[in-house]
């Protein structure tokens, strides 16, 4: 049961198993996923209470917590990938790319210096 419950939720909310897989631009899949969001708001918030005002509460909801997770996940993504953007103080664009260009060559930073002032 608890594997059946899993599989649905995945065909249904994660674009990598429904059918939104096969629009290849992410922003459109996420923006028809928002969309799909929203009906469902309007639909169960008519259903439940009958009133706008149920489904202003709902969209309200959905919208908050969207939000949060886009903000946990671009958090997460860049502790990931770029963790020294979170250190105080002034890091070049190139720091917290880590890398520089010189002469044409891409030349990698090693992670563990935060670097200076004159990289």
């Amino acid at each position: 049961m608890r594997e059946y419950i899993y599989n649905t939720w995945n065909g249904v909310m994660d674009a990598r198993h429904n059918p939104l897989k096969n629009i290849p631009d992410l922003h459109v899949q996420h923006m028809i996923m928002q969309v799909l969001a929203f009906m469902w708001s309007i639909v169960f918030g008519l259903m439940i209470v009958e009133s706008v005002f149920a489904f202003g509460i709902s969209a309200i909801a959905h919208t908050t917590l969207l939000a949060a997770i886009i903000v946990t996940v671009t958090t997460f993504d860049i502790a990931e990938n770029s963790p020294y953007s979170f250190l105080n103080g002034y890091h070049s664009v190139n720091r917290t790319r880590n890398y520089i260009w010189s002469n044409g060559v891409k030349i990698k930073l090693d992670k563990r210096d935060p670097g200076g002032e004159h990289e």
